[in-house]
């Protein structure tokens, strides 16, 4: 099988490190970001960028995504000089962005009505280090044939891509996985400070609770940033208030009673209004106490 041309936009946190290992991995690799500054260390790799993400888009099989929101997916893609301006029938896009599950909807739709183009959302967990290693886990919405196609090139850095169902599917895991991420941060803050108040030293809970029930990934690698009060690699935390607003509207969209991620949502937006967003998921311990936590 000939291997696809890959556009890729959004040379973030989690892009560069995705680009990088598609090169590894020896794919053509056509890169365009909104601050071309950053571009510098993947065109180094062996990238070549693209003037505008319309050019980028004509000069690739598949265009890979991965911003910051909803707004900025749709500057890209449908803007002026926008990806859609270089889409026809039997291209790829890949959104790798986490957005509005029924705006990745209208999104797929328009633009297949449009030129034919399909689209997969393909939301990813496993952070910066998942991105390095090749790690990641990929929850895809589409149709098999598509997911497919992404599968055979996205092993260069993920672990495992599940199809979830059809376009919004896989926006919609990932709010999921928002979801119990938020939750588990803002317990896990509580926890950590109501350990230091007993006079339990907070910073040996993940080597303590390390394999049983309560263990998680969040346990052992944020709630041990917490206890360091190291905040310096985190995402801001209005990212996750955004997801955490996703979920909420998504609750009111189907039904869904959504009560403990409506008080997470609550939390960050307290953090962000005290002046703490720069302190990321891991900033809700910084409701409860500024003292160390070791």
């Amino acid at each position: 099988m000939t291997r696809p041309t890959i556009g890729f936009i959004g040379l973030g946190a989690m892009g560069a490190p995705i680009v990088h290992r598609l090169l590894v991995a020896d794919y053509a690799v056509c890169v365009w970001n909104r601050t071309p500054a950053t571009l510098a260390p993947v065109l180094a790799a062996g990238a070549r960028a693209a003037p505008t993400p319309a050019e980028l888009g004509a000069a690739s099989d598949v265009v890979l995504l991965c911003v910051t929101d909803t707004a900025a997916v749709e500057q890209v893609v449908f803007g002026p000089d926008g990806v859609a301006e270089g889409a026809v029938e039997g291209k790829l896009l890949v959104d790798h962005s986490t957005i509005h599950p029924l705006d990745c909807r209208r999104f797929a739709e328009r633009l297949r009505a449009d030129s034919g183009m399909n689209w997969v959302d393909a939301p990813v967990s496993g952070g910066v280090a998942g991105a390095r290693a090749g790690r990641l886990v990929v929850m895809a919405g589409g149709t098999a044939a598509d997911v497919e196609r992404l599968e055979s090139f996205a092993g260069a850095y993920s672990q495992r891509v599940t199809r979830m169902g059809d376009c919004g599917a896989g926006q919609a895991t990932k709010t999921c996985n928002q979801m119990i991420i938020g939750g588990t941060v803002a317990v896990v803050a509580e926890a950590l400070n109501f350990a230091a108040r007993f006079g339990v030293n907070a910073a040996d809970l993940p080597d303590c609770l390390a394999g049983g029930w309560a263990d998680s990934a969040v346990l052992q690698d944020h709630a041990r940033r917490m206890a360091a009060a190291d905040f310096a690699s985190d995402n801001a935390a209005e990212i996750m208030l955004k997801d955490m607003n996703i979920a909420c509207d998504m609750g009111r969209e189907t039904g869904a009673p959504m009560p403990v991620t409506a008080v997470t949502a609550e939390l960050y937006r307290l953090l962000i209004s005290l002046g703490h967003a720069d302190k990321g998921q891991i900033g809700l311990i910084r409701l409860y106490t500024d003292r160390e936590l070791g």
